[in-house]
Formats: C-alpha cells, sequence, structure tokens
C-alpha cells in the first residue's frame, strides 16, 4: 500500500490537489498528511491574507509559504508527506519552488505549463530531499518532461500526476473534450493512464526504479482508485471533496456553496490566462457571458499569460473571492462530481472512507 516517494514513504496512496487561492494551506494540507496521505499547499497567492499583501504581493506570498509548509509539517508529526504545488504560469514561480524547499516540503508538484526548469530550480536548494514531480494530461507530456529533465539534469520524475479531463480548475484539454469528458467517449481516465505509463516505461527501464503515477480528476470513491491501481497506477489524487472538509482552509460559506451546488451547475468556462477551466456557473460566469462583467483593474501581474488590457476579470481576485465565499463575485473551481458533495466532513473521515472502499475493492 504505501509508495515510495522519492526518498520517503508515502503510508497511503492518496494525494490532496493543490487548490488555490487559499483553499489548501496548512490546514488542509497538515490534516491529509497526518492521516498519512500527501497534503498538497497551493503557491497561488497564498499570502493573500497577510496584512501588507496590497502593498506587498511578493513579499507576503513567500513569507506566508514559508511559515505554511512548517506549519503542515508541524501537524503532518512525521505521519505522511507535505507537498507544495506551484504553477509554472505564476511569475513568482522559481521563487515560490525556492522558498518551499529551504521550508522543508517533501515534495513539489508543478502544472499549469511545462515546468522544464524544475530540476535546475531545486538544485539551487542542495539540502533539500524533496520529490519532484510534474502534472501531465498525456503521455506525450510525460514523456517530453523526462527527455527534457534527463537532458539538462540527468534526473526523471520522482513521480507524476496524471490529470484527466473530469479535474476541476484550469484544464490541459480543449474546450470540447472538457465538455464532453462526463460521457466517458474521450480522453477517458484508464486510457490516458495507459499512454502515461507506456511513456514512462523507457525511463523506469533505464534509470532501474519506478516513477509512480497518481490519477487525477473525477475519481469518485476508493472503490474506483482500487481499479486505477490494478491498472498500473500508484494511487489517486482527490481535491474537491477535501473542499467540504472542516480543515479545508476556505470560507464555510464556500463550503456550503459546494454542498448546495448540483450538477447542472457546473460548466466548462474560458480563464483569462487562455485555458479552459471547470467551475460553478456563478454570477460572475455569468456577467462574463453577457458582456457585463467591469473590466479588471489594479492588476497584481500574478500570471505571466494574463493580458490586463483584453481579460474579462481578474482571476486571482476572482478566486479571492470565492475563497472567502463571494457567491457573486468568485470564481469557484470545481471538480465535474462537486455535485456529489452533500455536506460538510472532516479529512480523517474522508480518509477512512476512500480506505475503505478501496480495501473492500481488493
Amino acid at each position: 500500500m504505501a509508495v515510495l516517494i522519492g526518498t520517503k514513504n508515502l503510508p497511503l496512496p492518496i494525494l490532496q490537489g493543490g487548490m488555490g487561492v487559499g483553499v489548501s494551506l496548512d490546514g488542509l494540507a497538515g490534516a491529509v498528511a497526518a492521516c498519512g496521505g500527501m497534503g498538497t499547499i497551493s503557491t497561488a497567492l497564498c499570502g493573500y491574507l497577510e496584512p501588507d499583501f496590497e502593498e506587498d504581493h511578493d513579499g507576503a506570498n513567500l513569507r506566508a509559504l514559508d511559515r505554511q509548509v512548517r506549519s503542515a509539517k508541524k501537524a503532518a508529526n512525521g505521519h505522511g508527506l507535505v507537498a507544495v504545488n506551484a504553477m509554472v504560469a505564476t511569475r513568482q514561480y522559481a521563487d515560490s519552488v525556492r522558498t518551499a524547499l529551504r521550508a522543508g516540503a517533501d515534495a513539489i508538484v508543478c502544472g499549469a505549463g511545462l515546468p522544464k526548469d524544475l530540476p535546475a530550480i531545486a538544485a539551487e536548494v542542495p539540502e533539500s530531499q524533496a520529490a519532484l514531480a510534474p502534472v501531465v494530461s498525456s503521455g506525450r507530456a510525460a514523456a517530453l518532461i523526462c527527455k527534457l529533465w534527463e537532458r539538462s539534469g540527468g534526473r526523471i520524475p520522482d513521480f507524476v500526476v496524471l490529470e484527466g479531463p473530469l479535474a476541476g480548475g484550469h484544464l490541459g484539454f480543449t474546450p470540447e473534450e472538457a465538455a464532453k469528458a462526463n460521457s466517458g467517449t474521450t480522453n477517458p481516465l484508464h486510457t490516458l493512464l495507459q499512454e502515461v505509463l507506456d511513456a514512462l516505461a523507457p525511463f523506469r527501464q533505464k534509470y532501474g526504479r519506478d516513477i509512480p503515477v497518481f490519477v487525477a480528476g473525477g475519481i469518485r470513491n476508493g472503490h474506483e482508485l482500487a481499479q486505477y491501481m490494478k491498472l498500473g497506477a500508484a494511487g489517486g489524487q482527490f481535491a474537491t471533496r477535501f473542499i467540504t472538509t472542516k480543515e479545508c482552509d476556505a470560507s464555510l460559506a464556500y463550503k456550503q456553496i459546494l454542498t448546495n451546488a448540483a450538477a447542472a451547475d457546473i460548466s466548462i468556462v474560458k480563464s483569462p490566462v487562455g485555458m479552459p477551466g471547470r467551475a460553478l456557473h456563478s454570477p460572475l460566469i455569468e456577467r462574463v457571458e453577457r458582456g457585463t462583467q467591469p473590466a479588471p483593474s489594479n492588476c497584481m501581474g500574478c500570471l505571466t499569460a494574463c493580458k490586463p488590457a483584453t481579460a474579462p476579470y481578474c482571476i486571482s481576485r476572482a478566486l479571492m473571492a470565492a475563497a472567502q465565499g463571494d457567491w457573486e463575485n468568485g470564481l469557484f473551481f470545481c471538480g465535474a462530481n462537486a455535485g456529489e458533495l452533500l455536506s460538510i466532513t472532516t479529512v480523517r473521515e474522508e480518509m477512512d472512507k476512500i480506505m475503505k472502499e478501496w480495501m473492500d475493492s481488493q
């Protein structure tokens, strides 16, 4: 059951996906790690609650990240692992990785772009033994990352997160593929898993070690996790179901909005950074569709791909509003199965439920 992640053992094959802004910080990540899983802190504007955030975005984010990693590690008490999710598309990507490594993160997970320079950044903090992992959506992407890391740093990923089209937040698929994913006819996760396993096989053989693959996006329960593990996955990543836990760092209002949502409330939206995403069809999205959403102001310059002059709204401000439970102005990212969340539980209850279902499926 335990999975070797770099030089450390992960007791349970469960990853908690990184969720920003302000959804998965040290509270949630520490609780998941304390249960034996891998809790993940999102670096996306993780210092938005710092008193000086509006005056010093960069300093607030890095200061908060350092504190949150140390806090989550303390909460974990050696039972599980604490990871940090750093999006390549953010301007503070490299600084966030360095800060997380110096604070003692057990793993760095990178998506929303190609983390081709992640090994080089990690090498700047030689005292860290953190595992490095990319988030991919295809076998082609997995093979490309391996080639780039091997060529530039003489290493390969310690593990890989395969995110399918049923995931929440930004997606590595076209809007059409994401919209059709619920039918199971477009890019089913089991097909993508085999593609990634095949792409990684030559590198496993060359380096004489495993590259664990964790599947993500639409995994409903431990029964489905068991099926993917029988197909070769090392484990699974869950995200949206952890939002409606008491330990989640988002506001109670956010959690209640999710528990009141139905499947029909979930839609594919276009992000200001040019990528499709899955979120609740909130008043913000309705205004964007009607063309009545006010233009963004006070740009923080947080995303490298964002163009404030043409962006329909500020995604960072919208995600901050969501974390505070502001239904009118928030962007509420969620997975395809968010409509199945009916009540607020605890991390321990969710972890125990997943593992019981997993064991019942053996």
